[in-house]
Formats: C-alpha cells, sequence, structure tokens
C-alpha cells in the first residue's frame, strides 16, 4: 500500500477528517487534497456570527491539523472539473489532470439561487469566507438588508445584520421561520423572539424582481410590496457539488449515495464501481440504523466528522484488499445556532417528525422540545438555552433501532 495514491477532492472539514481517518488505519501511501478555494479547512458555522460580526480571518477559523497528515500534499485553488472513474483520472477546472488508486468525494455543496430578474451588484452568498469578508463591508449601520430564506443561516444572517446595525427584512416562502426542523410552534417562538429584536419577517412571500439600473436599488415581492435595499441574501438551501461526477454511472440525483461504509453504491443498490470510491460531508447521501426513511444528506456540523472517519477506515481498507467494517452507520445528527443571545442545540432528525411535544419550560423562554414519527417513537429534540439539560437526549436517541425509527 506505500504506492498507493488517494486524491481528496474537496478541502473541507469533511476531506480533512477522511485524511487523518485514512492514516489512522494504516494508509501510508500518498494523500493529495483538492479545493477550489486558496485555503486550508477553516470552519464555516461562525461565517455567519462571529466571522461577519467581528471579521474574523483564516488564522482565526482554521482547522488544527494532526500531526499524522502532516506530509499530505495540498494543491488548493482549483476544483474538479470532471471525473473518468474508468481510468482513475481526475480533471480540473486549470485542465491538470491527476491519477489515483483512491478517491475520496467531499466537494459538499454550495448556496441555492433563485432566477430573478434585475441587476445583481449587491446580491451575496454565504458559504465562503470570502463571502463573509464582502458580506461584511457591504452591511453597514442604517442599510436595509433584505435576506431570502429563513432557515438557519437566514435567520443566523438576520441576527448578525441586526447586531451591525442594519434593519433587517426576511422575505421567506414558508409560514414561520425555520419551520422544516422546528415545526409552525417553535418556529413562531423564534419568530417572536427576531422581531422583538426589530427583525421584520415577510412570510408566505418571495421576490419578484430586483430593481435598479447597475445596482440592486430595492426589491419588489409577489404582492407588490417595494423595499429599499442595496444588499441583499439568497439563504435559501442548498445544491450539492457533483456535475464534475457525471458520466460514470452514477446515482447523482440527491448528492452522492453511498451505503453505510460510504461506498459508492449505483442505481438501484448495484455496484457503482469497482474502483476504490467513498464520498463524505454534505454531498453524501447515506443511511443509518437511526431512520429508517432511506438514505439522506444531512448538512450538519458533525457529519462531515463521522461519515470522514468511516470513509478513511473504508478507503484504507479497500486499499490493503481487505473488506471494510460490517458495522452499520449510526451517527446522530446534531447541529446548533446562535441567534441574538439564545442558543439553539438539536439531537437527531427532529425535520422527519409527525408531531412534537413541549416538554420543558415553555416556547417563549428557556424550553426542550421532542419531535415524534408517525409511530410515536422519538425522533428528534430541540432545546433552546438548554444545553446541559439536552445532554441526557444523546443516550436516548442512540439507543434508537431502525425497526423503531
Amino acid at each position: 500500500m506505500d504506492n498507493k495514491r488517494v486524491v481528496i477532492v474537496g478541502a473541507g472539514l469533511g476531506g480533512l477528517r477522511a485524511a487523518e481517518a485514512l492514516r489512522a488505519n494504516g494508509f501510508v501511501g500518498e494523500i493529495e487534497i483538492v479545493g477550489d478555494e486558496e485555503h486550508v479547512p477553516y470552519n464555516r458555522p461562525p461565517l455567519s456570527k462571529e466571522a461577519l460580526k467581528s471579521g474574523l480571518g483564516h488564522e482565526d477559523l482554521k482547522f488544527r491539523q494532526r500531526d499524522s497528515i502532516a506530509d499530505v500534499h495540498w494543491k488548493l485553488g482549483s476544483g474538479a472539473r470532471s471525473l473518468n472513474l474508468e481510468k482513475k483520472t481526475l480533471t480540473l477546472a486549470n485542465g491538470e489532470e491527476l491519477m489515483f488508486d483512491g478517491l475520496v468525494i467531499a466537494t459538499g455543496i454550495r448556496p441555492r439561487l433563485l432566477p430573478i430578474p434585475g441587476p445583481t451588484q449587491g446580491l451575496f452568498t454565504l458559504r465562503t469566507l470570502s463571502d463573509a469578508q464582502k458580506l461584511r463591508e457591504a452591511i453597514v449601520p442604517g442599510e436595509n438588508l433584505v435576506i431570502l430564506g429563513s432557515g438557519f443561516i437566514g435567520c443566523e444572517l438576520a441576527a448578525t445584520g441586526t447586531l451591525l446595525g442594519a434593519n433587517v427584512h426576511v422575505v421567506s416562502l414558508d409560514s414561520e421561520p425555520m419551520v422544516m426542523p422546528m415545526g409552525l410552534e417553535l418556529g413562531g417562538a423564534m419568530r417572536r423572539r427576531h422581531e422583538s429584536k426589530g427583525v421584520t419577517f415577510h412570510l408566505g412571500r418571495t421576490v419578484k424582481s430586483f430593481n435598479g439600473d447597475e445596482k440592486i436599488e430595492s426589491v419588489t415581492l409577489d404582492n407588490g410590496d417595494v423595499i429599499p435595499t442595496g444588499v441583499v441574501v439568497e439563504a435559501i438551501g442548498s445544491v450539492p457539488n457533483v456535475e464534475w461526477l457525471e458520466g460514470n454511472g452514477l446515482d447523482l440525483s440527491n448528492g452522492v449515495l453511498v451505503d453505510h461504509t460510504m461506498r459508492l453504491v449505483g442505481p438501484a443498490g448495484t455496484e457503482a464501481t469497482n474502483v476504490p470510491v467513498v464520498a463524505v460531508g454534505d454531498v453524501a447521501r447515506h443511511p443509518s440504523v437511526l431512520y429508517a426513511e432511506g438514505p439522506r444528506r444531512i448538512e450538519h456540523w458533525n457529519m462531515p466528522t463521522e461519515t470522514g472517519k468511516r470513509a478513511g477506515a473504508t478507503l484504507a481498507a479497500l486499499l490493503k484488499g481487505e473488506a471494510p467494517t460490517d458495522d452499520p452507520f449510526s451517527a446522530l445528527p446534531a447541529f446548533w445556532s446562535d441567534q441574538f443571545e439564545y442558543q439553539l442545540q438539536s439531537y437527531g432528525l427532529p425535520g422527519v417528525a409527525a408531531r412534537s411535544k413541549v416538554v420543558s419550560g415553555d416556547l417563549d423562554g428557556p424550553c426542550i422540545v421532542e419531535y415524534f414519527n408517525d409511530k410515536d417513537h422519538l425522533v428528534g429534540v430541540i432545546g433552546i438555552d438548554t444545553v446541559k439539560e439536552l445532554v441526557p437526549y444523546r443516550k436516548k436517541l442512540m439507543n434508537i433501532d431502525s425497526s423503531s425509527s
């Protein structure tokens, strides 16, 4: 295995953890990590919060790297353009071609964009450190900031924008912010918290046009309302970065389909390829014994680490000619979100629930909400300002087997 070569496509947290896991599982060959940004892996959740508010730079956000991957070669500034699994070649955007014996797909996601007519100067997304730096320069006290989307990123941006002195307007087709994971009641309670800080919500609405000559000067909503603004942020969801994988017979219907080991699965459950290839992080659509709804992509902060560990172990085994572990994948999804002074934390998958129940506190104060599926089994929990009280739920949710989920 000494002369084997692994290419990791994606220089984010998932790619970093996969490299560490390769070394931890005995892979001593060459590892090359490809990334379209100029930076080695850094922490993205602070981009909508502290990095935007305080202007944190890459040195503040970059992940500490283990000594075991000190010899990894970083090829940054040019992402993947195409893949030929049969020939085991990867072509980069700059035309360079790389050969590999094993491959890690870690290309993550990008912001979804709406086809809204009008100028685009003053239109922003938030996914990279560069995005955050540009947006910070644009948000000035007294400016109307229009955010399209009321998910976690949109609401975190609303809080940060308000703290920076902007007048924040959130436009969303949803009936309440963060309604998909939280449900109507808790989403409504979070809306009230934001409104008490000055955020204005335009719910059940979308933007019909951006108005102005070269630069956005206002937006027109689908009900005819006009909001003057020079800064608009699109935060309406994400798209998995899979275009470079096309033409290889893979299931790319929603990210990259993999099995419990993170190895690629082809259409209808067939073996995708005999080439050792795994996928990690936000781009991987994987099964878990903790939910029975089938493979899914989970864009929570802990999943790149969990899938990266499993994928690195799998790839190391395959490159030795060994079978990877048969243990089912059972990492517990978890997320947190800081909005103003409020701390939100969750375990499990509350977004798949059929009903919810407040079991501690009340919705307008510190509280814990449990989420149940249509079989009345606990599938998730969300707490607001109850971090310590939420800890026992990790064990509760990890004890759920596939028959009860």
